[in-house]
């Protein structure tokens, strides 16, 4: 493993000679907020190795330069949460990038497909899954660890190349570039405490009680960064709700929930969050927050949505596509009530062709789905 600043720079600096390299990260994050970076595996067309950034005599300044360079494609395997770490610690997003889950879906592998799977269907390996939940901050790590963990990288660059030779050659490159801004988007990791209530599922229906919302869950959110603990360590999910709705003004009412741990009223927590739930019901009426209200579909949309399932399995089993990166299930719902104006990702650019023109076809009677010799298919009316 690389455990200085000197033997990191140097085999940055060889990494970023070649056109691409392979990243992946072993973290852990089941006792903190924030995760714990244990390892980087990195690979190029002829090196690849792992750094420890545990080790005491290392600066990843090299690492995060490399991440940064516009030369270098930087190929990720499922990238979210291992360009939240880039981010976190570099606060900087790579660029660019290119996951192989994401384009193995435009490929046809398949909804999520897992790098295993990927792997033996691409490579024929078998990946030795033994040492996967391995507590990656220990030290040492077997040799058999190791093999694991660089495995992550070193077949990743002949899925890589097997995943974009088929774009160039289906001419589907352009395709994944969506999916790639969202991943480059500096909003897809940096959600401000502020927002951290649409991280919840909506329950609620009342303006104050989402005002009251609000104010805890961004009290929770900035807490749970202080202390670096998981959320739920602060206060679990039902707990905030429970608190919108019931809505404590002092400590004898807070003592009274369900979902609060006796004694905790007393605590610097229960104090700030008293003082979250006034700030709130204080909010002048004007000035409360909107409950977002679902709008109620037209007559019959719910039979125009389950047809337009249909016709998007159907796309995307003759495209080779994935359906999940064509469409969702909320794009089909506004498709089948708003047609041709909703604001959906399956009207735009690539998806539109491929499938939403169709899609609108079919709600407006121009298309119709018909059974033959034990096949569904589409024909214009």
């Amino acid at each position: 493993m690389i455990e200085t600043t000197a033997d990191l720079a140097t085999a940055c600096e060889q990494l970023a000679r070649g056109p691409y390299m392979t990243v992946d990260t072993e973290f852990l994050r089941e006792t903190t907020f924030w995760p714990q970076l244990c390892l980087i595996q990195m690979a190029g067309p002829d090196i690849a190795v792992i750094v420890d950034p545990l080790a005491k005599d290392i600066d990843l300044a090299p690492f995060f330069a490399l991440m940064a360079n516009p030369d270098v494609i930087k190929v990720f395997h499922a990238a979210r949460q291992d360009i939240e770490i880039i981010y976190n610690l570099g606060n900087l997003i790579p660029h660019p990038i290119f996951d192989t889950q994401v384009a193995a879906m435009v490929c046809g592998f398949g909804d999520s497909v897992s790098y295993d799977q990927l792997v033996s269907r691409i490579k024929g390996v078998q990946i030795d899954k033994s040492s996967r939940f391995t507590d990656w901050s220990r030290r040492p790590l077997s040799e058999k660890q190791l093999d694991y963990a660089l495995a992550d990288v070193t077949h990743l660059r002949d899925v890589y190349l097997h995943l974009k030779d088929q774009l160039e050659r289906e001419g589907r490159s352009l395709w994944l570039s969506d999916e790639m801004a969202v991943l480059e988007a500096t909003e897809t990791y940096d959600l401000h405490p502020d927002d951290a209530w649409q991280r919840l599922k909506m329950r609620l229906k009342k303006p104050q009680e989402l005002a009251v919302l609000q104010k805890v869950a961004a009290w929770r959110e900035r807490e749970a960064r202080a202390r670096n603990v998981p959320r739920g360590r602060i206060i679990k999910d039902d707990g905030l709700y429970e608190i919108a709705q019931q809505q404590p003004k002092d400590a004898e009412a807070l003592s009274r929930l369900r979902t609060i741990p006796k004694g905790w009223e007393r605590s610097s927590s229960g104090a700030a969050i008293i003082e979250a739930v006034n700030a709130a019901l204080d909010i002048p009426k004007n000035e409360m927050p909107r409950v977002p209200r679902q709008q109620q579909s037209p007559e019959g949309a719910a039979a125009a949505s389950e047809l337009l399932k249909v016709l998007l399995k159907l796309i995307a089993e003759k495209q080779g596509v994935a359906a999940k990166i064509i469409a969702n299930t909320d794009d089909l719902e506004r498709i089948a009530s708003e047609g041709d104006k909703a604001d959906v990702g399956a009207l735009k650019g690539w998806r539109r062709e491929l499938f939403g023109d169709t899609a609108l076809k079919l709600i407006n009677g121009e298309v119709a789905l018909r059974f033959v010799d034990r096949k569904i298919e589409a024909v214009e009316i």
